[in-house]
């Protein structure tokens, strides 16, 4: 990224604490601001605080999953603004990703190869738009 580019932000949305840190420490050296959240109550509360940017958000967290998260943020429409790509060590969807998976731009399984990791962060934060441009398409 170059330097007179503001960040683009990512918030981590995952129990474990390890992964935060290995998530964390890649895209921190490749250039993103980084917002971590232990679950997706936090997640939530970072959304109504104005977060904007990618969210790299875990399916098995305990109290509310990532679906159950999704859901809550589509309940109090906090999806302008972001991009959702989910980060999880289940191989396979389950069903309770069914009318939620439109909201999902990918899927990437844990463990995960941190270039490609970086690659698709990097793909899916393009989606978002630039801080203080109001009209960047033309």
């Amino acid at each position: 990224m170059e330097d007179d580019e503001p960040k683009k932000k990512v918030m981590i949305v995952d129990d474990d604490a390890h992964v935060r840190i290995a998530v964390r420490t890649i895209l921190k050296d490749a250039g993103y601001e980084i917002v971590n959240a232990e679950s997706g109550a936090v997640c939530i509360d970072q959304l109504r605080s104005g977060f904007s940017g990618l969210i790299l958000l875990d399916i098995m967290m305990p109290e509310m999953d990532g679906w159950d998260t999704i859901s809550k943020i589509l309940e109090e429409d906090l999806f302008q603004k972001i991009v959702i790509v989910m980060l999880t060590a289940k191989d396979v969807p389950d069903s309770k990703m069914i009318g939620l998976q439109e909201w999902v731009l990918d899927y990437v399984t844990k463990p995960f190869d941190p270039d490609n990791l970086v690659s698709r962060v990097r793909y899916y934060t393009g989606f978002l738009p630039v801080e203080g441009h109001q009209d960047q398409i033309s």
